[in-house]
C-alpha cells in the first residue's frame, strides 16, 4: 500500500469515528432533553428584597431552567409582574411564585391558599440562613425504649413565611444546648399542620435544615436513621 493510500484510508477512518462520535452525543442530549424538559423561563429576584419592594425589571431577571424543575405556578416574564410587590423578604435569586407576590388584592387572614394552613413552631436551625421566602426541611427526632434516639425527614420543601431568632430559654422541643434556635411559620397542610403540632410535644428535638434557592427535588420524606446510623 502507498503512502498516499495509506493517508486516504486514514483520514477517512478519522472522518468516520467523527461522525460517530457526533452522533453519540447528540443522541445523548436528545435523550436529557426529552428527560428534562425543555427549558422555561422562570422570573427570579435578581437582589435581595425586601416585602412591599416592587417587582419590575430593576428587581427581577429570567432564567431558562429544564421544565422538570421549575415550579408548576412560576411567573414566566416579568411584564406579568406589573404593578405588583414583594408580599414577604425574598433572596436573590428566589424564584417568584403567587404565594411571594402582593398584587393589592389579597384578602384579610392567613397568607394561606384555600386547603393549606400555617405551621407555627421552634426548632434547632440557623437564624442567619432560614428566612420569610425561603424553603426547608424539617427533621423530628424521637426518643426510642432503649434511650435512645431516631431522626424522621418528616417535611420535605416547605415554605417558610416567616421567621426570627429565638433567645436562649425561648422553647421549642429540646435544650438550648443543641445549638440555635429559631421561631417559624410554614405554609403546610393540614395533616402536616396537626403533625407538627404534636411533634412539639413527643419529640426529643425538632430541627429545620434550609434548602438551596431553585432546589425542588423531593422523595426522601419519611426517611429514619437510627441511633446506629442506619
Amino acid at each position: 500500500m502507498t503512502r498516499r493510500r495509506r493517508a486516504a484510508l486514514l483520514l477517512g477512518l478519522a472522518l468516520l469515528l467523527g461522525t460517530l462520535a457526533a452522533s453519540d452525543v447528540a443522541g445523548r442530549e436528545a435523550a436529557l432533553r426529552r428527560s428534562l424538559g425543555e427549558p422555561v423561563p422562570v422570573v427570579v429576584a435578581r437582589t435581595r428584597l425586601a416585602a412591599g419592594a416592587r417587582l419590575d425589571a430593576r428587581h427581577l431577571a429570567v432564567r431558562r431552567v429544564p421544565a422538570r424543575y421549575a415550579p408548576a405556578t412560576a411567573y414566566g416574564s416579568v411584564a406579568a409582574l406589573a404593578g405588583t410587590r414583594a408580599a414577604a423578604p425574598l433572596e436573590a435569586g428566589t424564584d417568584i411564585v403567587p404565594a411571594v407576590v402582593d398584587d393589592g388584592t389579597r384578602a384579610a387572614g392567613a397568607p394561606v391558599r384555600p386547603g393549606e394552613r400555617v405551621a407555627e413552631l421552634v426548632a434547632h436551625g440557623s437564624p442567619e440562613l432560614i428566612h420569610a421566602g425561603g424553603r426547608v426541611n424539617v427533621l423530628v427526632t424521637r426518643e426510642q425504649g432503649d434511650g435512645a434516639g431516631s431522626t424522621t425527614l418528616a417535611l420535605e420543601d416547605a415554605e417558610v413565611l416567616a421567621a426570627r431568632a429565638v433567645g436562649e430559654g425561648g422553647g421549642g422541643a429540646a435544650g438550648a444546648d443543641a445549638g440555635p434556635q429559631v421561631a417559624l411559620s410554614l405554609r403546610v397542610t393540614l395533616r402536616q399542620a396537626v403533625f407538627l403540632a404534636a411533634a412539639q410535644s413527643f419529640a426529643r428535638e425538632l430541627r429545620v435544615l434550609p434548602r438551596a434557592g431553585g432546589d425542588r427535588r423531593h422523595g426522601q420524606a419519611g426517611t429514619t436513621v437510627g441511633a446506629d446510623l442506619r
